[in-house]
């Protein structure tokens, strides 16, 4: 009921008030609320998205921008080749651009569960565009954009290739990776995607591929070489490189790089992952182990040590003596038989 003392536009005001309050917080009890999953299947799938002491091989995702040329869905899909097991590939196109908009690109990692991207696309502005980027937290780290200069493909060249989901051997080289703060990101992004799964141990006859980064006057070439092991007369082989695509040719467009700050949280690591310090144990610059050992005070004049004879070391005086002696010893012996 309406009392007459209230007018009726008020009412109907803090009624509609009341009931667009109540949608509002409707609305984000359903985002923040939990999903749990209903199979043994689903259950999986969100334990291995759920963050980790010691992290998973990073997934690479590749996708397309709403307008490619050849050349870029040729290079994505042969460099989704070399990233095998550990990447995705989007076939669609999806009309988005990272450096305007990156919710798109963070929720198909999130859906994909990547932590690595690659996004091509052509128009008129910048031809044969290709995007480089990280991810943390579900959010994009660091971005770099450059333009497809010359692009060969695997195909072209009629050579043996390496078997899939090898661990690479990036080789990154040039003065323009130490020139500034913003190259050296760079230099660490090009080694985060390409360095594959973190191992302890490389067996030799396994190490088949080859990957080198090298910068020169503002322009990156990336090279992929096949590992050849021939006989050299001796136990080891005598190394040679073979061609075997693809090769990219690089100019730098545009980057976006996170702040120091976030950045150094991204690296920052849980005090479970860091290996426990012993006391009074270091190792040198060769790998050695050097310990110290800690003792009381001793007293060297009372130290008991075994006495030798032969670790005696005896002056010329006593020389002398034994010789004389030695000789009278012989001449008693040979008078008797005269």
């Amino acid at each position: 009921q309406v009392h007459s003392n209230q007018p009726v536009s008020t009412f109907a005001c803090s009624v509609s008030c009341l009931t667009f309050h109540e949608s509002f917080l409707t609305l984000l009890l359903k985002m923040q609320r939990i999903v749990k999953p209903k199979t043994q299947q689903g259950r999986r799938a969100l334990e291995k998205k759920e963050p980790k002491v010691h992290e998973n091989t990073k997934n690479t995702l590749f996708l397309r921008g709403g307008n490619t040329s050849l050349t870029i869905t040729q290079a994505l899909k042969e460099l989704h080749t070399l990233k095998k097991p550990n990447a995705t590939l989007f076939s669609k196109k999806n009309a988005t651009r990272p450096f305007e908009d990156q919710s798109t690109v963070e929720f198909f990692s999130s859906k994909a569960d990547c932590s690595l991207f690659m996004f091509g696309c052509h128009s008129k502005k910048r031809p044969n565009n290709l995007v480089i980027g990280r991810l943390f937290d579900g959010q994009v780290l660091d971005m770099a954009e450059f333009g497809v200069d010359k692009f060969v493909s695997m195909n072209s060249i009629k050579t043996q290739k390496t078997a899939v989901g090898l661990k690479p051997c990036v080789v990154i080289s040039g003065d323009f990776f130490e020139e500034n703060d913003d190259a050296k990101r760079l230099k660490n992004l090009f080694i985060d995607f390409f360095r594959g799964e973190n191992v302890n141990k490389v067996c030799l006859t396994g190490l088949e591929h080859v990957l080198s980064v090298h910068a020169v006057n503002g322009k990156i070439y990336i090279r992929n070489y096949r590992v050849l092991l021939k006989k050299s007369g001796s136990r080891t082989p005598r190394v040679e490189l073979e061609f075997m695509g693809p090769s990219l040719d690089l100019s730098m467009r545009r980057t976006r790089y996170a702040s120091d700050d976030l950045f150094k949280r991204a690296l920052k690591k849980p005090l479970t992952a860091k290996p426990k310090k012993k006391k009074n144990i270091s190792r040198d610059d060769l790998g050695n182990k050097l310990g110290r050992v800690h003792m009381k005070t001793q007293n060297f004049e009372k130290l008991q040590a075994r006495k030798l004879k032969g670790l005696k070391r005896k002056g010329p005086a006593e020389k002398k003596t034994k010789k004389t002696d030695t000789g009278v010893a012989k001449r008693r012996k040979i008078d008797p038989v005269s």
